[in-house]
């Protein structure tokens, strides 16, 4: 059989991943990747003695991460060394008002019921209904490729879509196990990265709390990074080729296909293109007007997940009471995501999140040092300039001074920021946004953007702009099932080289 050829545009999880499994079915497989680095979102850099990861920072959902890596024969032992956080974060709710979230879960019942009366026994039956839909949501619904209702139309999957909440809200769902504040915004807070309120994202996504309280929360020594290391070091064993600071520049397709591909270094040709960069920016920048699968009005009116504000800072002294990875919650929870998803401004009274790796990791600062990593979520498509970064800095130091009981301003020997213009420059990322598409009920599935152009034969999406949708394991999935779409269009037997 000829062989095959295909082109990857971007090399974050999903672009990799899905070169990864073509190569690896016998493809000749070459991924353009516009930035100098792998990694996407996911990349590193390194200044003055710090090591800063620059986008994920959690390492959830293990399991899909050891799916993978078995996918060709391999462990994730065998590219990384990954440590379980116990406690597995800490939520401050004001001066001297946290709790350690402990990886046990005899001793997170314990602490609920502390919290509130009984609601240790109705974490187990939340986590145990929870468990269901991360079984069926993981292992099956995520790996589905939405091109059709068919897919869905199997009895027993019918049956097991209703078991999981779809049509009933996030919001609603929690409010029957629990009443206390606190346990609330401790359940709803990854809603706050799935891109929309608790109020409009399906509970289905308690399938999240699984995988927080009973999967745990891990860190691959050295720093996320270190995973996409992995990726490309296993790519690069089944024979992709990544080809650095080449960004796709047009997609010339003649009668429904793709013929070549253009770089500022010259073109390429495949049997089979697949996006894994920006789906409006391939829609919008490198197609012509009658390749595209849908319209400025169409993407205008998509729900976008959160966009960030980021800050890497290197400072020359040891933090008190902070954990590897700490979410303040010392602010209105409701009405910052408000000013996010329904009446998009820069918030007036933010929540953040704040990484300590050094923590954890004592390769990531130099000794005596810390690796700081501040994020604050704010809504996309909002104005970015020098002086809103400043005023949100000055507003998450003073509060990170007052909860550390210590001076950090004047120790900060290094700070970078990341924004939406950053965001925008580096990824083409739609309306800078970090974390993809919100997974809405309107947005869910088959309510997806197709992984499969619907005008040119050959033309493929993949990422957190199409299914299963935003998060490193989503991503990890996605390029997985766009694999076997092209194989079964191109009616490929896989003839798998050995590794």
């Amino acid at each position: 059989m000829k062989e095959k050829k295909a082109v990857v545009i971007g090399a974050g999880f999903a672009g990799i991943s899905a070169a990864t499994c073509l190569a690896h079915a016998g493809w000749e497989v070459t991924i353009l990747e516009k930035n100098e680095s792998p990694g996407g979102r996911a990349r590193q850099f390194s200044a003055e003695g710090f090591t800063f990861d620059m986008g994920p920072s959690w390492y959830w959902m293990p399991d899909v991460f050891d799916r993978y890596f078995k996918r060709f024969g391999r462990k994730t032992a065998e590219y990384y060394d990954l440590i379980r956080l116990d406690p597995s974060y800490r939520v401050v709710f004001g001066t001297d008002d946290f709790v350690d979230i402990p990886a046990n879960l005899e001793e997170m019942k314990a602490l609920f019921d502390q919290l509130e009366p009984g609601a240790g026994k109705r974490l187990g039956e939340f986590l145990a209904q929870a468990a269901y839909k991360y079984q069926v949501g993981i292992n099956q619904l995520v790996y589905k490729p939405g091109r059709s209702i068919r897919e869905f139309m199997s009895p027993k999957l019918l049956i097991d879509m209703l078991r999981m909440d779809i049509f009933q809200s996030m919001h609603k769902h929690v409010r029957k196990y629990f009443s206390n504040e606190r346990i609330l915004q401790l359940i709803e807070f990854p809603i706050l990265f799935l891109g929309a309120t608790p109020q409009n994202t399906p509970a289905l996504y308690s399938l999240m709390n699984y995988a927080d309280i009973s999967l745990g929360t891990w860190y691959p020594r050295g720093g996320m990074h270190e995973i996409v290391k992995g990726m490309v070091s296993l790519a690069e064993e089944v024979g992709v080729s990544f080809q650095y600071n080449s960004p796709v520049t047009q997609i010339h397709t003649q009668g429904g296909k793709v013929t070549r591909v253009e770089t500022p270094h010259g073109e390429m040709v495949a049997d089979a293109v697949i996006a894994a960069c920006d789906y409006h920016h391939v829609e919008d920048m490198l197609l012509d007007p009658a390749d595209r699968n849908y319209t400025e009005k169409y993407w205008d009116s998509r729900v976008m997940a959160p966009s960030s504000l980021l800050f890497y800072l290197g400072v020359n002294k040891k933090l008190n009471n902070l954990l590897h990875h700490n979410l303040f919650f010392d602010a209105d929870f409701g009405k910052h995501a408000i000013e996010i998803y329904d009446d998009p401004a820069w918030p007036s009274d933010p929540l953040f999140y704040v990484s300590v790796t050094s923590q954890s990791d004592d390769t990531v600062a130099p000794e005596g040092h810390e690796n700081v990593f501040l994020l604050m979520p704010v809504a996309p498509g909002i104005e970015d300039n020098q002086e809103l970064r400043q005023r949100y800095f000055d507003l998450m130091i003073n509060r990170l001074e007052q909860r550390t009981e210590q001076n950090i301003r004047n120790h900060i020997v290094y700070q970078r920021s990341y924004a939406l213009r950053d965001f925008e420059q580096d990824y083409h990322a739609y309306k800078g946004n970090a974390y993809g598409l919100a997974n809405t009920l309107r947005q869910t599935a088959i309510l997806k953007p197709s992984l499969k152009s619907r005008k040119i034969k050959n033309l493929y999406y993949t990422g957190q702009l199409t299914v299963p949708g935003p998060g490193v394991p989503p991503s990890l999935i996605s390029g997985q099932v766009i694999t076997g779409e092209i194989l079964k269009d191109f009616n490929y037997q896989p003839h798998e080289r050995a590794l």
